[in-house]
């Protein structure tokens, strides 16, 4: 209830003040689980992207550092976020990510890891590439262009679904090939919206 609630609440949040522009939509998937992969400019990205993924609940991998706020750690437990600890291997994130995945469930990264300001894509960390490997999920890249002022439209372009096998070990040449797949992606998608 509370997610229907707050997701209401930032989709007419969006409306009003950044109404979005949409295109390929119809590539998100109906049903199944993905990985939801965009580039971070904003503190807005995770309910924007949140938001417009209709009917279901999008669980975030957030910063640790966010769920210390009291408040506002408590609703991102209520809103289904789970926390990781950054500039480090987190292996409890990594198995958190994919046993809801497993469960079916969609969750949302972003690649980059951190807000990148200025346009540019910042280089990506190999987390999501090692959690589609491991979950054998595909990943739903995503587009976020955001305008430089109020009541002006944020573009959000969807490509298509991305789905990587590994055969034997993930080693770190297949990490680093598929981290680039999908921020390649995501650029191509930003150069076209």
């Amino acid at each position: 209830m509370t997610y229907k609630i707050i997701t209401f609440c930032f989709r007419v949040f969006f409306k009003l003040m950044y109404p979005y522009r949409l295109s390929g939509r119809d590539n998100m998937p109906e049903n199944g689980s993905y990985i939801i992969c965009a580039n971070h400019t904003s503190w807005f990205d995770p309910p924007l992207v949140g938001s417009i993924v209709p009917k279901v609940r999008v669980h975030f991998m957030a910063k640790e550092e966010l769920f210390e706020i009291f408040i506002f750690g408590t609703i991102l437990k209520k809103l289904g976020a789970f926390p990781v600890k950054r500039d480090t291997a987190d292996r409890k994130a990594i198995k958190k990510a994919i046993q809801l995945l497993n469960e079916g469930k969609i969750i949302g990264l972003f690649p980059e890891g951190t807000r990148v300001k200025g346009g540019e894509l910042g280089q990506p960390l190999h987390g999501p590439a090692l959690i589609a490997l491991l979950s054998k999920k595909p990943v739903l890249p995503v587009a976020v262009r955001w305008p430089d002022r109020l009541f002006r439209p944020v573009n959000v372009k969807f490509g298509k679904l991305l789905y990587f096998e590994v055969q034997g070990k993930i080693k770190k040449d297949l990490l680093q090939k598929v981290s680039t797949k999908i921020m390649g992606e995501i650029e191509l998608l930003l150069k076209s919206s």
